[in-house]
């Protein structure tokens, strides 16, 4: 598979799991975040990817010494401004009725989010087990200390 189409894939692959989290978060906050029809859903979830990608890097250097002293709790405070924001641009076909939602609307998406990357392998954290203990190694082994003269 080329580069290009694997990056394709790995976009599709999020947009989806985004798209999921956002239907997740208005079906359980339903009335507080609306969202009209399926595709105004997929506009409002592909929105929130490229916010994510491209305006969430640069609140959080901005936010930097609140992420520090919160120990970075107060990444939730910008994921809920860019779901309100979302909900500000796409109003009236997907809005968000106050921050308070907005705010428990982008915990769920976190959530969602983050168990649906780890259940596909599309996270980025991964799990390295140690290796199981071999017979024990001599000093000539070759797994001495390196000297490099």
């Amino acid at each position: 598979m080329r580069p290009g189409s694997k990056r394709l894939l790995r976009f599709l692959l999020s947009w989806i799991i985004n798209t999921i989290a956002v239907l997740v978060a208005v079906e359980m906050l339903r009335g507080h975040i609306h969202c009209e029809r399926n595709q105004d859903l997929l506009v409002a979830s592909f929105l929130l990817g490229i916010l994510n990608a491209f305006v969430r890097p640069i609140l959080r250097l901005i936010a930097l010494p609140l992420l520090v002293v919160t120990l970075g709790l107060f990444t939730f405070v910008i994921n809920a401004l860019l779901l309100y924001f979302v909900g500000w641009l796409l109003n009236p076909n997907f809005y968000v009725d106050s921050f308070r939602y907005a705010f428990l609307g982008a915990f769920i998406i976190s959530v969602i989010t983050l168990v649906l990357n780890f259940l596909t392998g599309a996270s980025r954290v991964t799990i390295q087990r140690p290796m199981p203990p071999g017979p024990p190694r001599g000093p000539g082994d070759g797994n001495g200390p390196v000297i490099d003269v």
